[in-house]
């Protein structure tokens, strides 16, 4: 079997992270000018040389990468969203890449840690990320998350239980109740990312 650059091992050097990096933004299809915008700002980023990963928390280098992972249940046509303590709003499971660490593989720590279960791909998009943004956090310690969206499918019998010291809830909604939900309350780019799901599934859900 021919292996993809999708399937990098979890640790490999700077310059090659650098490089998969570049190839897994490359391939995202900008849905609107402010993706387009996004992408651009994260390659100049990546290509520039600054910092990568977080190293001390909360905003040490002040811009850092994230894996963030939307959780889907085809059949029930819902996704899953989590109240983030912290930040005091409804987003997909997630968290910082770490040092060395490949994205993918940070994908699949975080929903072992969060929610309690393996990270299967979806078969859209396999292990690639669908959708990019670049965000400034709220509260103390605010700095600018480079947040890569990849996509899994999970039925939602599956999660039986999820980190209490990180979200308050869970939540499984359809793609209409997410974009019902008043903006201030999500992720500022979830009706984005949802707007851009439906377009991908055919307007499905």
């Amino acid at each position: 079997m021919t292996s993809t650059a999708a399937d990098h091992p979890p640790h490999t050097p700077d310059d090659q992270l650098r490089g998969h990096l570049l190839e897994l933004v490359g391939a995202i299809e900008p849905w609107d000018d402010l993706e387009r915008t996004h992408l651009e700002s994260a390659r100049d980023w990546i290509a520039g040389g600054a910092p990568l990963h977080r190293v001390r928390k909360p905003d040490v280098p002040a811009t850092h990468l994230v894996s963030y992972f939307v959780v889907l249940d085809d059949a029930r046509g819902q996704l899953l969203l989590v109240a983030h303590r912290k930040a005091g709003l409804w987003l997909p499971p997630g968290g910082h890449v770490e040092p060395g660490e490949d994205q993918w593989a940070a994908v699949v720590r975080e929903c072992r840690e969060e929610l309690g279960i393996e990270a299967v791909a979806s078969p859209a998009t396999c292990r690639r990320p669908f959708f990019l943004t670049v965000t400034r956090t709220r509260g103390e310690g605010s700095h600018t998350d480079v947040s890569l969206w990849y996509l899994l499918d999970a039925g939602a019998d599956m999660i039986t239980s999820y980190d209490q010291d990180e979200f308050d809830a869970i939540r499984w909604l359809t793609w209409d109740q997410v974009l019902e939900e008043p903006a201030g309350r999500l992720d500022p780019h979830m009706h984005r990312f949802v707007h851009k799901l439906r377009h991908a599934r055919g307007n499905r859900g």
